[in-house]
């Protein structure tokens, strides 16, 4: 990630956005914390505005808030420069629409293609040339926006919170919001240098939500990641609270209340079976896509759904945002600890996990599965001995030559031996 590539990677959204909208594309600009986004916000934005289009810079600031600061500013694309929850020397660069959604798969084959052709070459010279302009009330705008999600008949009077912003985008915001809706907060990760966002702290490392919430006696721990579109939740006894739990306790009152769209919550294929026989026992449907959460709003978006999510935090409220959203998320799930005055450990024995279980195996080569008869054999037997009772999800990692194995049975023996026959199967097929 080359601030050369980032400046040809402006040229290219704007080229592409000046094809699906206006002749002056304007451009929305938000990062996180990490040491790498001043530089690569700078080359992108001299990329736009070498080719006509108007820049808006935000600043630090949630990913959410990009997706809707582009969507309410009226602008043709919003970036994010950000690696979510890696290590500050990555970085990475995320694509809003202008309706605030991630940019459709057609959209980014077109600016990967143009990225290495003479077209981005012409630039735009004397007053043809764009401007930048700062947002100056991002944050206020994100607050305001955030805050709108909670009901409000409701505030957070009374309660003591723990947020840790993982020294990330949401340093100022996250804390900012819970403030003003009346909760006593207590702060971590709001300490951001550049190099510390996601080390030892936020979503990533929950423990440290963990023992703060029990040291100081609050309600609930809320840990975000670097650029806040996921969360994960600390109950009052110091318990971690992940996404699959969140999605239970939220989706059954929102079944409960005619909320949930169709009945049916989106998820992955690594949510618990646990949350299926949650949702089951109130007349609930759960629908599974491929891991990652564009698949999740992708498939809620085409069916029809307005709540989805991540066993990992990602969880998208379509009635409120358009990407994952860690704070708004948070709000949803106090909104039910208000209405029925209890403690999230009460709440969040909605779902009873399965045994799960996760391995991953790398290997020298890859083949697509479909192509590696010895696991298939093995994944129709594994399948038929389970039953209803479990469940294998096989698949390869979309970075690396690893295989990623997952199992769920209720007979945890059972399953460690069936995880076993399935790595065996896979190395006689990539010998």
């Amino acid at each position: 990630m080359t601030p050369e590539m980032a400046l040809r990677l402006g040229r290219a959204i704007t080229f592409v956005a000046r094809r699906h909208g206006r002749k002056d594309p304007r451009v929305v600009i938000g990062k996180d914390t990490r040491l790498s986004g001043y530089m690569l916000e700078q080359a992108i934005a001299a990329g736009i505005c070498s080719m006509g289009g108007h820049v808006l810079l935000s600043g630090p600031i949630p990913t959410p808030a990009v997706a809707n600061l582009t969507h309410s500013m009226r602008a043709d694309a919003g970036i994010v420069i950000s690696a979510s929850h890696n290590p500050y020397w990555d970085n990475g660069i995320k694509i809003f629409a202008r309706d605030g959604f991630k940019l459709p798969d057609a959209q980014e084959a077109e600016i990967e293609q143009l990225l290495g052709t003479p077209e981005l070459d012409k630039g735009s010279t004397g007053a043809r040339i764009g401007g930048a302009t700062r947002i100056d009330d991002a944050i206020g705008r994100y607050v305001v926006f955030a805050k709108a999600t909670f009901p409000e008949d409701l505030a957070l009077d009374g309660l003591r919170i723990v947020v840790d912003a993982a020294h990330g985008a949401a340093y100022k915001v996250a804390p900012l919001v819970l403030r003003e809706l009346g909760a006593e907060v207590i702060a971590l990760g709001v300490r951001p240098n550049g190099q510390n966002i996601n080390h030892k702290s936020g979503a990533l490392h929950p423990e440290y939500v963990q023992k703060e919430v029990v040291k100081k006696g609050a309600h609930l721990g809320i840990a975000l990641d670097g650029d806040a579109d996921r969360v994960i939740l600390v109950d009052e006894k110091g318990a971690v609270v992940d996404g699959d739990a969140v999605m239970a306790l939220t989706a059954t009152r929102m079944i409960a209340e005619g909320r949930l769209h169709k009945n049916t919550l989106v998820t992955t294929v690594m949510s618990n079976m646990g949350l299926e026989k949650a949702l089951d026992r109130v007349g609930g449907k759960l629908l599974r896509t491929q891991v990652g959460d564009r698949y999740v709003v992708e498939a809620m978006r085409h069916g029809g759904y307005n709540f989805g999510g991540e066993q990992s935090g990602h969880l998208v409220f379509l009635d409120h945002a358009t990407t994952g959203d860690g704070t708004v998320a948070a709000l949803q799930a106090l909104a039910v600890m208000l209405r029925e005055q209890k403690p999230m450990s009460e709440l969040a024995s909605t779902i009873e996990r399965f045994p799960q279980i996760l391995e991953g195996h790398t290997y020298s080569r890859r083949l697509p599965l479909d192509q590696m008869p010895a696991l298939q054999k093995a994944m129709r037997a594994a399948e038929e001995t389970l039953g209803k009772e479990g469940r294998i999800v096989v698949r390869w990692s979309g970075t690396e030559p690893k295989l990623r194995l997952m199992g769920e049975s209720s007979d945890e023996g059972k399953l460690r031996r069936i995880l076993s026959e399935l790595r065996i199967a896979a190395e006689e097929d990539l010998r």
